[in-house]
């Protein structure tokens, strides 16, 4: 297996700009597809879970021009008109879920399936939820997971609840879908819906591409009926998610990162998990179209008890934060990770366990007592295929000698370059402090 061994570094002092936000990505992706004319979007991020959803788009007869070069695609809107498809997503849970609703959309068989992890992934909220708007979708082996088939006529609409402890891509796949039904749809949360930033996200998103959706009530959504996505030129973010690994380094390392083209008022809801790093101690300014985090090498990490449902895809990044500061770090809340591209709580706390940390794991969340001493060897990193855990324990080798990645090329899910932009923190030269 291939590894990659991170050096310790002293303070850093960089300006990083992340790839574009895979979220907005596959979400502005398959809007542009339904739309009604040729749409340009910019920021294109170009990685396994994008190429996946345009590969996927491609066989249900959408035509996208990509151009990695210049992260842009263009995409010839279909007007809603998808030809049936047997689909493979891979373990790209936006592109399978999303894609499930609006193939239901369509005329005739579709069938959804992905690699053995995603077919352990739930979806029978979703099978649930548009079977109440009068689709016909099932899971095939009627385990509620993937492979997913749907013979589809068309969407009635009406009313549908759907829970929101699992995955808030459930609520966004059926408010995408719903503009297109036959009549007005109102979708209803039932318990607290987890990581709503990405909820809100769709709804801009949709905005963008002409369509409107009335959140009524926190729970309450409703869409009217037969409208249709129009032809846009979208400029796409970069990816908040991928930022927090910068942002840690300087909470590690010491020194300050900048990330640039993100602000605080960004769609994407993880820029709060620099709100998690002010109150760990470092300095966060946020500038128009920048933010930047800061720490003194002198000044210690604190410590802190934090729910991190709305950010969870930044938790893994914290935990490892969590090993550096004064005292211990508690993650609440954050349930959902255990059925990402691994149990996320899991992976941690086994990885964690490695550099000598005492960690104590919740059926939510974990707590980490930081480490005393580092460890005298170097520390083997199993990713667990799951790319997050790759990037996270990264930043743990910028304070402890010999950590070694497995299967690093595991990041090409969502960030191809991520190695070489990381490489590039330590070619600057340290802030004076």
């Amino acid at each position: 297996m291939n590894s990659r061994i991170v050096s310790p570094s002293g303070p850093l002092c960089a300006t990083v700009t992340p790839p574009g936000s895979k979220s907005i990505t596959n979400r502005a992706l398959p809007l542009a597809a339904l739309a009604d004319g040729t749409s340009i979007l910019s920021g294109v991020l170009d990685s396994d879970d994008t190429r996946v959803m345009m590969d996927s788009l491609a066989r249900l007869g959408v035509v996208c021009r990509h151009s990695p070069e210049t992260a842009t695609v263009e995409v010839e809107g279909t007007s809603g008109i998808l030809r049936p498809a047997d689909l493979f997503c891979g373990n790209s849970g936006t592109t399978l879920r999303f894609l499930t609703a609006i193939c239901t959309l369509g005329k005739g068989p579709f069938r959804l399936d992905g690699i053995e992890r995603m077919r352990q992934r739930p979806a029978g909220d979703l099978i649930r939820g548009l079977s109440h708007l009068g689709a016909d979708v099932r899971a095939e082996w009627d385990n509620d997971c993937p492979p997913i088939c749907i013979h589809a006529h068309g969407l009635k609409g009406g009313v549908a609840e759907i829970p929101g402890n699992i995955s808030s891509q459930f609520l966004s796949a059926l408010l995408m879908a719903a503009p297109y039904a036959e009549n007005d749809t109102v979708l209803e949360v039932v318990g607290e819906l987890v990581s709503r930033p990405y909820v809100d996200m769709t709804l801009a998103v949709m905005k963008a591409f002409g369509v409107v959706a009335f959140a009524e009530s926190a729970n309450t959504f409703r869409i009217p009926a037969r409208q249709k996505y129009h032809a846009q030129h979208y400029a796409i973010e970069p990816d908040a998610s991928a930022a927090s690994y910068f942002f840690a380094s300087a909470a590690v390392a010491g020194g300050e990162i900048t990330v640039e083209n993100l602000s605080r008022n960004a769609l994407q809801g993880d820029v709060g998990f620099c709100d998690c790093l002010a109150k760990m101690g470092c300095d966060v300014t946020y500038r128009e179209h920048s933010i930047t985090v800061r720490r003194d090498p002198q000044t210690p990490l604190r410590g802190i008890d934090v729910g991190m449902r709305a950010v969870s895809d930044t938790a893994q990044t914290l935990s490892v934060v969590a090993l550096f500061a004064d005292s211990p770090t508690t993650i609440r809340d954050v349930a959902n990770m255990r059925v990402k591209e691994t149990d996320r709580i899991h992976a941690v706390v086994c990885e964690l366990k490695k550099f000598g940390a005492d960690v104590e794991e919740f059926p939510d969340g974990l707590r980490i007592t930081p480490l005393k001493t580092y460890p005298e060897s170097g520390v083997r990193v199993e990713t667990w295929d799951d790319h997050r855990m790759a990037m996270s324990f990264a930043v743990a080798g910028l304070r402890i000698p010999g950590v070694e990645i497995l299967n690093p090329e595991c990041t090409a899910k969502t960030y191809p370059r991520f190695w070489e932009d990381f490489a590039r923190l330590r070619r600057t030269q340290p802030t004076d402090f």
